[in-house]
């Protein structure tokens, strides 16, 4: 399987504090990959390290490669904007823009990638974004309403569907369902099914029996470092490393 991202020996640090230590793991085109660990394990550090999220946080520092179709992201030819344009964000917490609309906060960045779009073109693709990410019927009648007059899992899923609209080719997904109750995660866990048919997905997540449910493959994180990473059922049923198979069975994290 064709890989889009390649990581090799990728370290970080905060000021003096690393957090990442020689990171070596491959994510696989049109797949998800889950990335589990307890609490400081340096998941959310290594999925935002995938689009530069961290470029602007003081004292954070990093070493290694991580490619992108075979071009290293920190070379001079990336441009950050573009990057994120490329590899999209869907974070913990729903962030709906307060002030606009349904249908603005999909539509923000196309009007914002530098592009020109005719009224027409940001209609079609706010609702195509919409439909992908399973929301559309809920809100094709209330698309002037504010965004964050959606339930939590409606504003979630508006929170994908922005990322969706710019057409990305990877989308990240730090914690998404953490802050939703079961239903709404059981609608996150089916889109996500549905959209690694198309987008190529990385999701961080405490929760291993999602983990399980969702993930093609698995990489597990224990402090700061890449413990193992395998298929799911290979990483749930029979791991490789004792440390792993203390943590499936809970026993730590």
């Amino acid at each position: 399987m064709e890989n889009v991202f390649e990581i090799h020996d990728l370290s970080s640090w905060f000021g003096e504090n690393q957090v990442l230590k020689k990171i070596r793991m491959d994510i696989a085109r049109y797949s998800v990959t889950s990335v589990m660990g307890p609490s400081g394990c340096g998941k959310s550090t290594f999925i935002r390290c995938l689009n530069r999220m961290h470029d602007m946080t003081p004292g954070f520092r990093l070493s290694g490669q991580i490619l992108l179709d075979g071009v290293d992201i920190h070379s001079e030819q990336i441009d950050p904007v573009y990057l994120r344009r490329r590899v999209g964000m869907v974070f913990q917490q729903p962030n709906p823009f307060p002030r606009m609309s349904v249908f603005e906060n999909v539509a923000v960045g196309l009007k914002l990638n530098g592009k020109a779009h005719s009224r027409a073109d940001i209609a079609e693709r706010v609702e195509r974004s919409l439909v992908m990410a399973a929301l559309w019927n809920e809100v094709k009648d209330h698309l002037d309403q504010p965004g964050i007059s959606l339930s939590g899992g409606q504003q979630q899923r508006l929170c994908i569907a922005r990322a969706l609209a710019v057409e990305p080719e990877v989308l990240l997904m730090d914690e998404p369902c953490s802050a939703l109750d079961p239903a709404s995660t059981a609608k996150i866990e089916e889109l996500i099914e549905d959209l690694s048919e198309k987008y190529t997905i990385a999701v961080v997540t405490h929760n291993m029996q999602q983990a399980a449910r969702i993930s093609d493959q698995v990489a597990f994180f224990l402090m700061g470092e890449l413990i193992e990473m395998d298929k799911s059922g290979k990483i749930f049923t029979n791991p490789s490393d004792k440390r792993t198979e203390q943590y499936i069975t809970g026993r730590f994290g």
